[in-house]
């Protein structure tokens, strides 16, 4: 199994690579030579080229969650906010990288779908930074709801050779409080759709209950 320092080093060099060129170009091979590793030091690291990004994502989250101070008096939201710029700050130094693996998901359908999985499960760990995390199907909307939040603000954030943080910052704004408006709602739908009938009237009748 391979150590942690040799991990990072192959994520790095996936993360370097894929700053000079389209991240679809580059091959297993090529990162393995670039992180001064052998092909079989890499396979005990990682199955395929996902796992490294996948991993790269991990460490970006475990950089945020390791900022993350206790609850303060900020609204929810006020702290969803902070972690969320946080996580751009802690992206920053891999932008260009990132750039072309996004760039590159447009074109290949797999990766986009994997990429959505880890901006979901992410989103889950920021909510739970930011103390503003929730269990079952209410934590999955939330989920969602926030990674459809931080895509639009991060698609402003990739934007231009130098990332706008202004831009950003109102982008992400914006998404919160349309955001906090539709997860209420969605979790008021919930609410009503769990409530037993025999709360609207006393329910119906015993045999058409049963059938």
């Amino acid at each position: 199994m391979a150590s942690d320092k040799i991990r990072n080093q192959i994520i790095d060099a996936a993360l370097e690579l894929a700053a000079e060129r389209p991240y679809s170009e580059i091959g297993l091979g090529d990162i393995a030579d670039r992180a001064g590793v052998g092909l079989d030091v890499l396979r005990s690291a990682f199955r395929m080229r996902i796992e490294i990004v996948s991993a790269f994502v991990e460490r970006i989250d475990r950089a945020v969650l390791a900022g993350a101070g206790e609850t303060t008096e900020e609204s929810s939201r006020e702290r969803v906010f902070d972690i969320l710029m946080r996580r751009f700050d802690a992206l920053a130094p891999y932008r260009a990288g990132v750039k072309s693996i996004v760039a590159s998901a447009r074109r290949d359908p797999m990766l986009a779908l994997a990429l959505n999985g880890m901006g979901v499960r992410s989103m889950g760990w920021m909510l739970e930074g930011a103390d503003a995390g929730r269990n079952g199907l209410r934590g999955a909307i939330r989920a969602q709801g926030l990674a459809l939040i931080w895509a639009r603000a991060f698609a402003v954030w990739l934007e231009g050779d130098v990332p706008d943080l202004d831009k950003t910052m109102a982008a992400l704004d914006r998404g919160l409080t349309r955001g906090e408006q539709a997860v209420h709602f969605v979790e008021r739908a919930v609410d009503c759709a769990k409530a037993p009938l025999r709360s609207r009237g006393g329910g119906p009748p015993k045999e058409e209950a049963a059938a």
